[in-house]
């Protein structure tokens, strides 16, 4: 650690350079960086231990605290590396340059963004801001580039804190704000602040320790975030509506690479013998008869309109069930991830939903004709699938389905479109068989999080079918009451209520995200409106020209670009 002297007074608001004397070496710094990129991609699964999210921001601040921008930029390039490449080594499994390109893109844009959590280390109320800003940069993450990719959210990572259930009242970029503030206030209470001056009158009982107010605000921001556990839960009510519901797992055959693997009769041919040895339990008492089935994602590969086989086989599956199944399709002309109905005795009815978020690099190829040049991945989707643009909900008499496509399920807006619309279930098709193949279960398990959290966000059952698991049947309230294991055969049934109240995170909608960045990209224009005030008026007491003393001190005008003042 360095200490740093007494410099110039600091504009009202802004930290002065000599109010905390804790700065890391930049080794150390890294060091800490590392830890705390670790510590975030700990809290997610399969590794989920949840308040280690609390531990990410709090290092974080640590890290790039009172550094030059290089040193900070650097800190957090190692948070995202040591971030992203554990949370997404389940992507080894389709290629490892597709695994480190995009670990590797994610930390570069982290650390861009980052940058501006460094401006704010400068504003007096920085815990407050510094918060705000991780709504920020989740933000952009979730739309930049190429769509966004929002694996790493920290309110993704509360699916099973007490928590979880402030994603019912303002949403889940609150939930990340708050557990954002528990840590930038942990880490206020490491850095401490300047000991309060003696006062007369009341002021004599306030504390007067450099640790007590941020002792105290941990205290209270740790207790609010996790009294989300006592915030009321719609129960529903006793004559409230239920239905029963039955997801398919039909697995698929497990090879070490992907061409071996997808074998798509096989696949569909599974999803059709575990329907059929549902209709078997059905029949011999031993499970109640579902009032629908939901297939996974890619149940079929081939167009079933196109294909006498394919269509028989689905036909007869569902014959046998004697019930409505939901079936993923890719459909041609154009190629689509979709999703339809089957009902007994007519086949295909009803609209069709068409994925409307597709995956970059999977089911469409940016920059085609360059990356071709640079390896094979584009051969294994040689014909960039067509989006979809609307929420569909699926009317089956009082069940009213809003479905989403496995990626669908991480963006905000994509699920609450469908309640929006009406929807009083939801549904989840997926495919992960492509980031398994080695037995790997994080991209699974944190979809099934991202799951439960929609689950008490919007007050809805959430059914979730995956052709090789996990798939799982999720209570409004988050609970999973079943859930199936991986790479295995099977099928699940619950009872489940079906929901038609609005909860207040569905009523604001986007504000709440709104707010926070609004308030965030303001504090961070005022910090650098007040640095140049500074610097100017710097310049206009020495003659135009900044002092050799103001040139070397720690926090001066013409260190403004490079080193961060303290607290």
């Amino acid at each position: 650690m360095a200490l740093t002297g007494t410099g110039d007074a600091a504009p009202s608001g802004v930290v002065p350079a000599q109010a905390s004397g804790f700065k890391l070496r930049p080794r150390a710094a890294l060091l800490v960086a590392v830890a705390g990129g670790l510590a975030l991609a700990a809290s997610f699964p399969p590794v989920g231990v949840w308040p280690l999210a609390i531990a990410g921001p709090a290092l974080l601040v640590l890290a790039t605290w009172r550094q030059r921008l290089r040193t900070a930029f650097g800190a957090a390039l190692v948070f995202g590396l040591f971030l992203f490449f554990p949370l997404l080594a389940w992507l080894v499994n389709v290629a490892w340059y597709v695994w480190t390109a995009l670990a590797a893109a994610e930390a570069v844009v982290f650390a861009v963004l980052a940058i501006g959590q460094w401006l704010l280390l400068r504003h007096r109320a920085w815990p407050l801001f510094v918060a705000g800003w991780w709504v920020l940069a989740e933000a952009v993450r979730d739309r930049w580039p190429w769509g966004g990719f929002p694996w790493g959210r920290l309110v993704m990572s509360q699916a099973t804190a007490p928590s979880a259930r402030w994603v019912a009242i303002a949403g889940p970029t609150f939930l990340t704000f708050l557990v954002a503030l528990v840590g930038t206030c942990l880490a206020w209470l490491i850095l401490g602040t300047d000991r309060q001056p003696a006062r007369g009158g009341l002021a004599r009982f306030w504390p007067r320790s450099r640790r007590a107010w941020p002792a105290i605000g941990l205290v209270a921001i740790a207790g609010l975030t996790m009294a989300g556990g006592l915030l009321p839960v719609d129960r529903g009510a006793p004559g409230d509506r239920t239905t029963e519901v039955a997801a398919i797992q039909g697995n698929v055959p497990r090879e070490r690479n992907l061409p071996d693997q997808l074998r798509a009769t096989e696949v569909t041919q599974n999803q059709a013998a575990a329907t059929e040895d549902l209709a078997a339990k059905v029949k011999a008492g031993l499970l109640p008869r579902p009032d629908l089935v939901i297939w996974p994602e890619n149940s079929t590969d081939q167009d079933p309109r196109l294909d006498p086989y394919i269509y028989d086989t689905i036909v007869q599956a569902v014959t046998d069930i004697g019930r409505p199944v939901l079936v993923g399709e890719v459909l041609q002309q154009p190629q689509r991830n979709a999703a339809q109905f089957w009902l007994p005795g007519t086949g295909p009815a009803g609209p069709i939903y068409v994925k409307r978020r597709l995956v970059p690099f999977g089911e469409t190829i940016p920059f085609r004709n360059i990356v071709d040049k640079i390896t094979s991945l584009p051969s294994l989707q040689p014909q960039n699938f067509t989006p979809g643009h609307l929420p569909v909900v699926f009317n089956l008499g009082t069940v009213r389905i809003g479905n989403v496509i496995c990626y669908e399920v991480s963006f905000d807006g994509l699920v609450s479109s469908e309640v929006a619309k009406g929807a009083n279930l939801l549904t989840v098709q997926s495919n992960d068989a492509d980031f398994e193949i080695d037995g790997q279960t994080g991209e699974s398990l944190q979809q099934l999080d991202m799951s439960r959290i929609r689950a008490i966000e919007h007050n809805r059952s959430v059914v979730v079918s995956s052709i090789t698991g996990v798939s799982a049947i999720i209570a409004p309230n988050g609970t999973v009451l079943t859930r199936t294991g991986t790479w295995t055969r099977a099928e699940i049934e619950a009872r489940v209520p079906l929901r038609t109240s609005i909860t207040l995170a569905d009523r604001l909608g986007g504000w709440p995200e709104a707010v926070l960045v609004t308030g965030t990209l303001a504090a961070m224009a005022w910090v650098l409106a007040q640095e140049f005030r500074r610097r100017r008026t710097r310049r206009q007491i020495s003659g135009g020209e900044p002092s050799p003393s103001a040139r070397e001190q720690p926090g001066s005008p013409a260190s403004v670009s490079s080193e961060q003042p303290g607290s």
